[in-house]
C-alpha cells in the first residue's frame, strides 16, 4: 500500500510502496507503555482518522531523529583507527544534514588543539572550493517560481539565505589576457602564482597604507633607470623609518627573477612595492612591526597605457594635491587617495586622467603623471613641492636641455595651461604623452578637437614629438641589462 492512500489528510507525498507488516515494524516506537505519551502508532486504525494521522506524523519524526542521533552517536563512541582524527567531528555532526535539525547561523567555537592541523588543510580545503559548484543563485531561484505561478497571475520573490559565504563574481576579462598566468614575488614566499599572490591581513599596507612603491619598464632586455627607482624606493622607506629594510641586493634579485620566471625581456612594467611588513597585532604604531618588511614584486606585460600618437583628454579635478606641509612629495608612498579622488572626477567627466592643483590654486600634476607646457618655444613645468619628482620628469628635462631647448620650472595657473601652445605629460607607465583637450578645450593646434566628435583624435605638437624621439632613442640604448 502506499503513504497516499493510507494517509489522505497529509500534505506530503511518498510514492513508495511498504508492505504493511514492514512499515508496521519500522514505525514501532520505543517508549515505556507508561509514559502518558506513548503511542501505539503502527496501529492502522490510527491512519483513518485526521487526529490519529497528525500524531502519527509528529512520532514518526520524533522517532526518525532520534534513531538517527542514535546511530551516529554509536559510530563515534567507537572511535575506530581507520575513521581518522576527524571522526569525532564528522559523526556528531553530520546529522544536521539530514533535515531534521537546521543548522547553526554561525560556527562553533573552533576546538583550538586542532588548530595546526586546520593550518595543514587549509591549501587543500582552497583548492577544492575554488573547484566547488555554484549552488542555484537567486534569480534563477526567482525565475523558476515566477514561471510556476505564471498560470495564476502571481509573483513570488525569494530572498537569499543568510550565509557566511557568497557568490564570487564573475571574471572580467584582463586589458593583456597574458597577464592571466604570472609569477609574483611575495615577501618570505618568493615566486607565488598570481592567484596566490596575497599578503597578510596584519600587513602595514593593509592596516594603513604604509608602504613606498616604484614603477619600472623593461626595454630589450634592460631595466630603465633601474639605479633611480631604487634610490628613490630607498630613501623613501629611510624617511618613512622603516626597519629591517632587505638589502639592495635582495632587491635587484626579486626583481630579475621575477622578470626571469615569467620570461619578460622587453615591452613589460614592473611595480615594486615594499611594505613595513606584518605586525603582531592591529594598531598604527611601527612598533608592532617585528617581522620586517614585505617585499611584493608584480611584473605584467604592459605597453604604455596611453595613446601617445592620438593623444589624451584632461579635466580640472576640484581635489587638491597635497601640500608639502601635509605630506612630503618626496616620499613615493601607497596612499594615494588624493590621485584616487582625482581621477574619479575624471572618470566621471569622461576624461583620460585628471589635473590637480596645488593649495594655493597652481598646477601640480595630474593624478598619475607630471605636466609640462610649452608656450612659445618655451618649456614650463611645475615646482616638484606639492608634485612627486619623477624619475620621467627629470629625463625629460635633461633631453630638453642637451636639444636645446629652454626649459623653466615655475607657478603655472590655468589660465597659462588653457593658453599653452604644447601640453605633455610624463611617467615611467605611459613615458611622454600629448594633451589635446583639457576642460574640453582644444590645446593649440587641435582646434577641430571636439568631445562631442565620435572616434576624435589629435596630434603632439613639434616640441613634444622631438622630444619623444629622444626619450625612445634613450631607453633603446641606456639601461641595466638583464643577466638572462
Amino acid at each position: 500500500m502506499s503513504f497516499s492512500s493510507a494517509i489522505p489528510c497529509c500534505s506530503f507525498h511518498l510514492s513508495v510502496r511498504f508492505p504493511p507488516h514492514r512499515y508496521r515494524r519500522h514505525l514501532s516506537p520505543t517508549s515505556s507503555p507508561s509514559s502518558p505519551r506513548s503511542l501505539k502508532w503502527a496501529d492502522p486504525r490510527l491512519w483513518s482518522t485526521p487526529h490519529g494521522c497528525n500524531q502519527t506524523r509528529r512520532a514518526s519524526s520524533r522517532h526518525s531523529a532520534k534513531r538517527w542521533t542514535s546511530l551516529f552517536t554509536q559510530k563515534c563512541s567507537r572511535k575506530r583507527p581507520e575513521d581518522g582524527v576527524w571522526a569525532p567531528w564528522w559523526y556528531t555532526t553530520t546529522h544536521a544534514s539530514t533535515g531534521f535539525a537546521p543548522p547553526a547561523l554561525y560556527p562553533k567555537p573552533f576546538p583550538m588543539e586542532h588548530y595546526s592541523l586546520l593550518e595543514e588543510c587549509q591549501p587543500f580545503f582552497s583548492l577544492l572550493h575554488s573547484k566547488a559548484l555554484a549552488p542555484l543563485t537567486t534569480t534563477n531561484a526567482t525565475n523558476d517560481t515566477t514561471s510556476n505561478s505564471s498560470s495564476s497571475n502571481t509573483t513570488t520573490s525569494t530572498s537569499p539565505s543568510p550565509s557566511l559565504s557568497t557568490l564570487p563574481l564573475p571574471s572580467p576579462p584582463l586589458p593583456v589576457p597574458a597577464n592571466e598566468k604570472l609569477l609574483v614575488w611575495v615577501g618570505e614566499e618568493g615566486l607565488v602564482p598570481r592567484r596566490d599572490a596575497k599578503i597578510h591581513v596584519l600587513d602595514s599596507a593593509v592596516q594603513g597604507g604604509d608602504a613606498v612603491w616604484e614603477g619600472l619598464r623593461v626595454y630589450d632586455g634592460r631595466v630603465f633607470k633601474l639605479q633611480d627607482h631604487l634610490d628613490r624606493l630607498f630613501d623613501s622607506a629611510k624617511a618613512m623609518a622603516f626597519a629591517n629594510v632587505p638589502p639592495r641586493e635582495h632587491v635587484a634579485h626579486a626583481l630579475v627573477s621575477t622578470l626571469a620566471a615569467n620570461g619578460m625581456r622587453d615591452n613589460a612594467h614592473v611595480r615594486l612595492t615594499l611594505t613595513r611588513g606584518k605586525k603582531v597585532t592591529s594598531g598604527m604604531s611601527p612598533h608592532f612591526n617585528l617581522y620586517g618588511c614585505t617585499l611584493i614584486v608584480l611584473a605584467e606585460w604592459k605597453p604604455p597605457v596611453y595613446d601617445n600618437a592620438r593623444g589624451i583628454k584632461l579635466v580640472t579635478a576640484s581635489t587638491r594635491r597635497n601640500s608639502p606641509q601635509c605630506v612630503d612629495s618626496h616620499i613615493h608612498h601607497n596612499n594615494l587617495i588624493n590621485n584616487i579622488l582625482a581621477k574619479i572626477e575624471g572618470n566621471n567627466a569622461g576624461a583620460d586622467d585628471a589635473v590637480m592643483l596645488d593649495v594655493h590654486g597652481y598646477v601640480s600634476e595630474t593624478n598619475a603623471t607630471n605636466i609640462f607646457m610649452v608656450k612659445r618655444g618655451l618649456i614650463l613645468t611645475p615646482h616638484a613641492d606639492s608634485c612627486l619628482p619623477g624619475i620621467t620628469r627629470s629625463t625629460v628635462i635633461e633631453l630638453a636641455k642637451q636639444e636645446g631647448i629652454p626649459i623653466q620650472e615655475c607657478n603655472i595657473t590655468t589660465a597659462q595651461l588653457h593658453a599653452a601652445d604644447e601640453i605633455f605629460t610624463t611617467g615611467t607607465m605611459g613615458e611622454l604623452t600629448p594633451c589635446v583637450l583639457l576642460d574640453n578645450r582644444p590645446i593649440g593646434n587641435n582646434v577641430n578637437i571636439s568631445d562631442c566628435e565620435a572616434n576624435s583624435e589629435g596630434s603632439a605638437g613639434p616640441i613634444t614629438q622631438r622630444l619623444q624621439e629622444a626619450y625612445k632613442k634613450l631607453t633603446s640604448m641606456e639601461g641595466w641589462p638583464l643577466p638572462f
